[in-house]
């Protein structure tokens, strides 16, 4: 019997030449290696403003300090996602109003509008399984209330582009955050980063994501730092991570067109399939397919037929107004209520091969 594992980790054969360079320069804080990488992702975002840090959940939580997000405000976001979106939402102490999603499993635009209120003092988004949200109405209804500020949690994202301009570019948003995590497109084992819109931002965050200490202005002692103005984090990438990123960089590419061809096999060899529904197909953006998710009836004979041949199969995350920590939020959610009991995901990365993602489609085909 076969074993497709739902993810894997991807892994330059030159990482370990770059890590033992690294590890033994007498550097592996934050430093040239660091800024390298952050070089390669502004190319890659066609974004000059891009702030690495040590995980994507720092990055929003940046964002979300960069808005002056606090205590008494109102953040809108989507429960469909990981418990990382919004646990920093929660560091903020603001209030998280639940927003519905659509028939693509991305935060509802139309839901966005009509909860809007004097306290909302940010949006998050989440392009689920890397399929762009409708950024274009989310940017304008963002921009008829006031200009509140979108923050796009780009995790499952990473070649993505929406109406011709690549996740990441800040188009249609303030702020975009993307991991590095260990199963994403582009690991650096752990690690992430942030783009911005506006310089302000940018400069400000740098200082943000170390203690507010500015590393860049000659010192008359290079150990001691000048004044802090600000109070900041200790959230910044370091070297090792950043060599890994950079190693691994010419495979996210290659995988990344990967997970697309395997997702069009699917989608040419399972629509119209009684039973199932692929719901993340528009032409006016291209997925990253971090995640391929289907509707399906009776899900759990389904997960238990997927399994019986091998094939890894799984929800990935679970709905986070569902959680006690949440519970305070809670509201009635029609759409998501509807969807989220046949959600599921299948095997669709760089390592499902072609005779994989036939046998896939066969084993659905032939018992369902």
């Amino acid at each position: 019997m076969r074993n497709i594992p739902m993810f894997r980790v991807a892994m330059s054969p030159h990482v370990d030449e770059y890590l033992l360079n690294t590890i033994h320069s007498g550097w592996i804080g934050q430093g040239e290696i660091v800024k390298k990488f952050e070089k390669q992702l502004e190319n890659h975002f066609e974004n000059p403003r891009v702030l690495t840090v040590a995980a994507g959940t720092h990055g929003l939580s940046l964002a979300l300090r960069l808005t002056g997000v606090g205590v008494g405000d109102e953040v809108i976001s989507t429960p469909l996602t990981c418990t990382a979106t919004n646990m920093p939402i929660m560091m903020t102490g603001a209030d998280i109003v639940w927003s519905d999603v659509g028939r693509d499993l991305n935060i509802d635009a139309r839901s966005i509008e009509y909860l809007i209120t004097d306290k909302t003092k940010a949006i998050m988004v989440v392009h689920w399984g890397g399929y762009p949200c409708d950024m274009n109405e989310i940017a304008r209804i963002a921009h008829e209330a006031g200009d509140i500020p979108v923050i796009e949690d780009c995790a499952h994202v990473w070649n993505a582009v929406y109406k011709g301009h690549k996740i990441g570019d800040c188009f249609y948003s303030d702020y975009a955050m993307f991991s590095f995590q260990a199963i994403k497109h582009l690991t650096a084992v752990d690690g992430g980063a942030l783009c911005v819109r506006l310089d302000d931002d940018y400069d400000r965050g740098k200082l943000l994501r170390w203690y507010g200490i500015d590393r860049e202005t000659p010192r008359t002692d290079f150990r001691c730092e000048e004044d802090i103005k600000e109070w900041g984090y200790k959230y910044h990438m370091n070297d090792v991570n950043a060599t890994i990123g950079l190693a691994n960089m010419y495979l996210a590419h290659e995988n990344d067109r990967k997970a697309q061809d395997n997702a069009r096999y699917y989608e040419s060899n399972l629509i119209p399939f009684d039973g199932i529904d692929i719901p993340q197909i528009s032409d006016d953006r291209e997925s990253s397919y971090w995640l391929f998710t289907m509707l399906v009836e009776n899900r759990s004979e389904f997960c238990h037929m997927m399994g019986s041949k091998g094939i890894a199969v799984s929800r990935v995350h679970e709905r986070n107004d569902k959680h006690t920590c949440f519970a305070k939020f809670r509201k009635p959610l029609p759409r998501l209520e509807s969807i989220v009991s046949k959600m599921i995901c299948i095997p669709v990365g760089w390592w499902v091969t072609d005779e994989d993602r036939e046998y896939i489609v066969e084993s659905i085909k032939g018992g369902w």
